[in-house]
């Protein structure tokens, strides 16, 4: 698509920018609001981490974190973004506290590990390198507020959602494989 196809402020650097982030703000947004609540964990299954990662990928380290940041400081101020329509500060101390506050650093970690020489591999490996510290944050919140042994927090935060986020960061890759040769370049 030429770039005349586009109003004048998406042409310029900060333009593009300012789209992709808030693209990635509304993706996050939606992504949290496919919430399917599971028996044996007060967190849900959302689609969030597989916008968090690909934030990362796509945009890069910086602006990856920056708009994932966004997506968490519009919750924390009472936005409806996060699962089941929610915000507000509060919920930052609930369940899903410690994957929501380390998603900005999740999405830095996809980008930096992915890096920007379209290696796909590399890519693949920033995918999971985010997920990774999406699940630490999480279950590092979830033993504290729970009072949990290591075996039980682990047993709640990660174990449940092993598959459904490997199914997600492989549909987040091919999405970037799917992009790059259209002609998608990090930003």
């Amino acid at each position: 698509m030429s770039p005349r196809a586009f109003p004048g402020f998406v042409t310029d650097t900060l333009g593009r920018k300012s789209v992709w982030i808030m693209s990635f703000v509304l993706g996050t947004s939606l992504g949290a609001q496919v919430a399917v609540p599971l028996p044996m964990t007060p967190v849900p299954v959302t689609l969030q981490p597989l916008f968090v990662v690909l934030a990362g990928a796509m945009l890069g380290p910086q602006l990856g974190s920056v708009s994932i940041g966004l997506y968490v400081t519009l919750g924390m101020l009472g936005a409806p973004v996060f699962s089941n329509g929610a915000g507000g500060l509060s919920w930052l101390f609930g369940p899903t506290g410690g994957y929501l506050l380390t998603a900005p650093a999740a999405a830095f970690v996809a980008g930096w590990i992915a890096g920007s020489r379209g290696k796909m591999l590399r890519t693949l490996c920033g995918l999971f390198g985010g997920l990774l510290v999406m699940y630490a944050g999480g279950f590092a919140w979830l033993a504290v507020l729970t009072g949990q042994r290591f075996t039980e927090a682990f047993a709640l935060g990660i174990t449940p959602f092993l598959v459904g986020d490997i199914v997600k960061v492989c549909l987040a890759w091919t999405i970037i494989r799917a992009c790059r040769p259209a002609g998608f370049e990090r930003l």
